[in-house]
């Protein structure tokens, strides 16, 4: 199972600049990794593990701002089409990629 959580928090003033370092490496420190800038993902063991997880992540979540968490199996995950126009990346397009975990 994969979780990815999705976020928008406020860094208008330095309060919220503060509380989002603290949300990313609250993230970081739980094993989850950046997909994109405001989305990260964390492979689960099982849905109770997941839950588990995402509970932690609860509790450490800033008093402002929006976090959404969708947890997907491994394969509804590996079905993600990745779009790319001229923007150079890692990512490759076909089925030489690799995962290393």
């Amino acid at each position: 199972m994969r979780i990815i959580l999705f976020f928008d928090l406020p860094v208008e003033n330095s309060k919220q600049r503060k509380n989002y370092r603290l949300f990313i490496k609250t993230l970081k420190m739980n094993g989850f990794f950046q997909m994109q800038k405001s989305v990260y993902c964390k492979m689960s063991i099982d849905p109770q593990n997941a839950e588990s997880t995402i509970n932690r992540i609860k509790s450490n979540i800033p008093s402002e701002g929006i976090i959404t968490a969708l947890t997907v199996t491994e394969k509804q995950f590996s079905n993600i089409n990745y779009l790319l126009g001229d923007y150079k990346t890692e990512v490759l397009q076909t089925d030489e990629r690799l995962v290393e975990l």
